[in-house]
């Protein structure tokens, strides 16, 4: 027999702005204890010098988790020039250190060979695994290796100070838009090297993930501050909110409770012609009746078949 789950089933999207200095794990724990949520996690780390949106899943939306950290993400960010450090930010002990800082006009023109796709080392101190030992542990241990550069997508590069900060001769301000994957610690040490002297990230802060933006997070004080009561549950976002970039498909009722004891739907009645006409074989859509979300589901020859189904 399971063993019953505590906590109370939540469902939904908490976005929470990270606070300097707290791990996202730290977080997941903070809030799981102020709402008594059976169930949640996190769609996407931040390092505890980062601060920012932190979306937190909680229930059914932990299913939901991929579409976020797939999504498109805004960081601003600042880099001490000069100084290259072993974790690629201020954490780490200042291994290399040049005289040499570069003129706005040097920086800006630098930005447009860090569009697009670009390949990209990840920082020693990163969660990738290498043979099944994570490179953060591998770096602690002062191990010998190396990481093989990747792909990631690079869709804005700017360098602008936000309101009340500007650059000095040690610093500059950045915003990117970026893909899945990205490490800012290595642009930044990328961006230096291009100069020709050092840098690492100094202050780091998520503007978006996904959808979720700042204007959707609150503080983890202030969320503590609400404990248990219903105004925290007010606070969260529908579980189909991630899902926002995903083709929806709206189901009867019959039809939803097919899809939902794992069984195929057939879409093609001449009424579905215009829901999946855009679809290929192999997408995932959205499934759901009146407004109650069903499942993610993949379209294949005609028919919807169920990957995810939401319980709700």
């Amino acid at each position: 027999m399971a063993r019953k789950r505590k906590g109370r089933p939540i469902h939904g999207w908490l976005i929470i702005d990270k606070p300097l200095e707290v791990t996202s794990t730290q977080v997941v724990g903070r809030v799981r204890r102020s709402l008594d949520a059976q169930k949640i996690g996190h769609g996407g780390t931040l390092d505890p010098l980062a601060t920012g949106v932190l979306p937190l899943a909680l229930g059914e939306a932990t299913k939901t988790v991929s579409y976020v950290m797939d999504g498109r993400k805004t960081y601003r960010f600042q880099v001490r020039w000069g100084e290259a450090t072993s974790t690629d930010d201020g954490e780490g002990e200042v291994i290399e250190s040049s005289d040499l800082r570069p003129g706005k006009a040097e920086i800006e023109a630098a930005l447009p060979a860090f569009l697009g796709t670009i390949q990209q080392i990840p920082p020693r101190f990163s969660a990738i695994k290498l043979q099944g030992e994570r490179a953060y542990d591998l770096a602690r241990d002062n191990q010998d290796f190396e990481l093989a550069a990747r792909s990631v997508e690079i869709y804005r590069f700017e360098h602008c100070a936000p309101e009340g900060e500007s650059d000095d001769k040690d610093h500059s301000w950045f915003e990117i838009d970026c893909g899945k994957g990205t490490y800012v610690r290595s642009l930044a040490r990328d961006l230096a090297r291009n100069l020709g002297t050092f840098g690492h990230v100094s202050a780091l802060r998520r503007l978006s993930v996904g959808p979720f933006h700042e204007e959707d997070a609150i503080s983890l004080e202030s969320l503590e501050a609400l404990g248990h009561s219903p105004a925290a549950l007010e606070l969260l976002l529908p579980v189909e909110t991630a899902l926002d970039d995903i083709p929806a498909l709206a189901l009867s009722e019959t039809e939803a409770a097919r899809l939902r004891s794992g069984q195929s739907v057939s879409m093609m009645a001449r009424s579905r012609s215009d829901q999946v006409r855009a679809l290929n074989s192999g997408s995932i859509v959205f499934a759901r009746t009146s407004d109650t979300p069903v499942a993610l589901a993949r379209y294949e020859a005609g028919e919807i078949h169920p990957v995810r189904v939401l319980n709700l």
